[in-house]
């Protein structure tokens, strides 16, 4: 809820806000048991940075697709 509040108060200051989901990615928090690389796990987030202008915002992403709420 809060990624859909501040991307509504953001909107006219041309400020996008998602929230990504990185997956179960192997790093030491789970001990490296995660089934997806550190590059795979990012791809989520440097995809919603590098968005355009008319980009989508208030949403819920993974690597591959928009997710569901």
């Amino acid at each position: 809820m809060l990624t859909v509040v501040l991307a509504a108060e953001l909107k006219d200051a041309g400020i996008k806000v998602n929230a990504a989901d990185p997956g179960y990615t192997a790093t030491d928090l789970n001990g490296r048991r995660g089934t997806q690389t550190i590059p795979e796990g990012a791809a989520a987030a440097v995809h919603l940075a590098l968005l355009a202008e008319d980009g989508p915002s208030g949403g819920f992403f993974s690597a591959a697709q928009i997710e569901p709420w």
